[in-house]
This record gives structure tokens, sequence and C-alpha cells, in this order.
């Protein structure tokens, strides 16, 4: 029997049918009451962190790594805020509608630098580097390795969000309440809250500002890690 890696079914799933869905769900077309639910969880958790960003009052001409960027939903206003941003996914189809999604709204001299790339093969250094909505894709293992690249290309910030494994999120996703949808083809990790700062602290970090994220169907800690 041939095992599939995570990476490769997400790969997968966000250039074929996932693509469709959550493009619907990231954009500004009809959608079902789940999927709104979905949608308005993700933007407040966008908004925590352009609302911490912009509270330190300097945007403007920073270099920012949005890893996992899918339609741009944080690289297109991070952009309009005049911050540098590279902006990356493992899916080409999400990357092209990033980057038609910023044509049509910033100009030539704020558009973003959009790339089809793994987390694991960013290279460069960058002020901060964000990672929303991905961890939920990989398990512990997985997505530890992808925090210590991460932490390699950050030079003073990491913000990472990911869904709480707690009691009771953990009988929400048995029951298949937790991320409902038939189009839903993806594994759903939740990751224990300490083992994420354990590991954050190990590869040097501090923890600063953290948030949480809750709707019915949508569940994100946000944590702030900066250089010791």
């Amino acid at each position: 029997m041939t095992t599939v890696d995570d990476k490769t079914i997400v790969q997968e799933y966000f250039n074929t049918v996932g693509f469709d869905r959550w493009r619907r769900i990231y954009g500004d077309d009809a959608v079902n009451k789940v999927q709104q639910d979905i949608r308005e969880g993700h933007q407040q958790t966008v908004d925590t962190v352009l609302d911490w960003l912009k509270a330190d009052g300097d945007l403007a001409g920073l270099s920012i790594c949005d890893a996992g960027c899918g339609v741009g939903s944080l690289s297109i206003p991070l952009a309009q805020a005049d911050a540098r941003v590279y902006a990356t996914d493992l899916s080409e189809k999400m990357v092209a509608e990033a980057s038609q999604r910023a044509q049509g709204s910033l100009a030539q001299a704020n558009q973003p630098t959009f790339a089809v790339q793994d987390l694991e093969a960013l290279t460069g250094t960058f002020h901060t580097v964000i990672c929303l909505d991905v961890l939920i894709h990989y398990p512990q293992e997985k997505a530890a390795e992808m925090i210590s690249h991460l932490s390699l290309v950050a030079e003073s910030r990491l913000i990472l969000s990911f869904a709480p494994k707690t009691l009771a999120y953990s009988l929400l996703k048995k029951v298949g309440d937790f991320f409902p949808g038939p189009s839903k083809a993806t594994r759903a990790y939740l990751h224990r809250e300490a083992a994420v700062v354990n590991h954050l602290k190990s590869d040097g970090w501090s923890i600063g500002r953290t948030a949480m994220t809750k709707t019915r169907f949508y569940f994100s800690r946000v944590l702030e890690a900066t250089r010791n």
C-alpha cells in the first residue's frame, strides 16, 4: 500500500475541489451558514493580526512573509498598509487567485511578491513571518518541523495560529463538527498549546500577545512570538 503524506494531500486538495470551496469562503460570494461562520471566524483572526501590527506603528516598509497566504486575505491588507510582503502558498491555484485579487485592489508599487512554495523551502529573512490557519493540516511532529524552519527566516517576530487541542474541541472533531462539509478532504489536526509554546521557546522565542477566535465552526488560537 502506498502511503500519501499530509503535504501531498493538502497540495492536491487546494489545487482541486478544495480551491473552489475555500475561494468562495474567503471571498464575497453567497455561501451556506457553515461556510459563512468559517469566513467570519477566519476574518476575525486576520483582523486580530492586522490590529497587532498596526498598533506597533511600523508597518510601512516592514518586511513580512505571509507563509500559507491562501487567496491573500492577509497579504493584501498588509500591502495596502505599505508593508513589503512576500506571500507564499503550497497551492498554485491559491497563489494565482491571491495575485489576481491583489492586482485588482493594489497599485503596482504595492504588489506583494507571490510564490508557489513549500513552507520548508522558504529562504531569506523577514522581519516578521506570519502563518495563519496552516498548522491544522499537519500532525504535531510535522508542525514542529515547520515552526523550526519558519524560525530560521523570521528575524524578530513569528505569528502563528492553530486549532487548540482541548477536550471539548476534540469531541467536536470526533463527531465531525469541527470543519464540516462534503468537500473537506484534508485531515484536521489539533495542537496542544503547551506543546506549541514549548517548541517556540526552544527555538529562541518569547511569547507576546495572544488571542482566541471562536465561532461555531471555527476555532483558532493566535500566538505572537518575539526574539529573546
